[in-house]
């Protein structure tokens, strides 16, 4: 048996993740669903340098190009958007090639005892059309990524609630 379960040896943490294609993560919020909705329904508020900032944001149709200072240009196109529940986007990995493969980023927003549940998945790594040391790279860098993302929501959103 290999550990945790999975089929790669190599592997040495758990991160409730399948063959390195899916990522869930989720945060309780003490924040209304509308407030954390404004935030999760805008296509790349996670792209940031550890602090939620405002981007550029160019859209046409369901497709956003959003712009941030520092980590550049970023291709997302809206798939589905269930106000205040549900929001889900198309991450591509080329922003410039709106062909290019993309992971299915999802949130949720569930009630709670206090405020809300938020919770991300996101899924595709393995059918990204990249070689395969690229797609295991982008998963790993996103696995913690996610973490500290719903970290830092609850703090900006914790936060602007006590500014309200």
């Amino acid at each position: 048996m290999q550990p945790w379960g999975c089929s790669n040896p190599a592997r040495e943490e758990p991160d409730m993740t399948t063959d390195y294609d899916r990522i869930e993560r989720e945060i309780v919020i003490d924040a209304p669903a509308q407030r954390v909705w404004d935030l999760v329904s805008e296509p790349g508020w996670y792209i940031n340098d550890e602090q939620i900032t405002e981007h550029q944001i160019d859209r046409d149709g369901d497709i956003a190009i959003v712009t941030d200072p520092t980590h550049g240009k970023f291709a997302l196109r809206t798939v589905e958007l269930d106000e205040p529940r549900y929001a889900a986007f198309r991450w591509h990995i080329d922003a410039d090639d709106l062909e290019s493969s993309s992971t299915l980023v999802e949130f949720w927003i569930t009630p709670a005892q206090s405020g809300v549940v938020l919770r991300v998945v996101e899924s595709g790594f393995a059918a990204l059309d990249e070689p395969e040391v690229n797609r295991r790279s982008r998963f790993d860098d996103h696995s913690g990524g996610w973490s500290l993302e719903l970290g830092l929501a609850r703090k900006y959103l914790v936060g602007a609630a006590a500014d309200a």
